[in-house]
């Protein structure tokens, strides 16, 4: 048996986007607007998403590389305040291996015309299977597609 080991580990990511806070809620709580910026990178190929965004509600991301191992997140909502937070926790499998638990609070507070979202993740990672910065990276990524995603639809004007 391999020895076994856990790594905790707290990151903080700030970003500011040019849309309002409702928008940037609306991204992260629907599920058409979640798939275009959340998930595996494209050369993937499609990943399975399902989104239930409530309190108790629960979110599947599952995808690999072709021919390589199947990545599954599985978020669990608890807590929820629209336009303001989210508190979720999460498992990252990969294959049939535990590799981390999470837990994470997304904020979104008005910057100006626009948002100032913090992501603060605090997270232990199992048996060297994944690692903090590995983690911190990618939620980097993430927050840039989002951005993209952002930036790519017209905002909504009320009359």
């Amino acid at each position: 048996m391999s020895q076994r080991s856990t790594e905790h580990a707290t990151f903080v990511i700030e970003r500011t986007y040019d849309v309002a806070p409702a928008r940037v809620f609306a991204a992260w709580s629907t599920s058409a607007a979640k798939t275009e910026w959340f998930g595996a990178p494209t050369e993937w190929g499609p990943s399975e998403h399902q989104l239930d965004f409530r309190i108790g509600g629960s979110e599947l991301n599952r995808a690999g590389p072709p021919g390589g191992p199947v990545y599954t997140y599985n978020a669990r909502y608890a807590d929820i305040v629209p336009d303001e937070r989210i508190v979720y926790a999460y498992t990252m499998d990969c294959d049939d291996t535990r590799i981390s638990l999470s837990v994470a609070t997304v904020e979104f507070k008005p910057a100006g015309s626009g948002t100032q979202l913090t992501v603060t993740e605090q997270g232990v990672f199992l048996d060297g299977q994944d690692k903090p910065e590995y983690r911190e990276e990618g939620t980097k990524h993430l927050l840039e597609s989002l951005e993209a995603a952002l930036s790519a639809k017209p905002a909504r004007t009320h009359s």
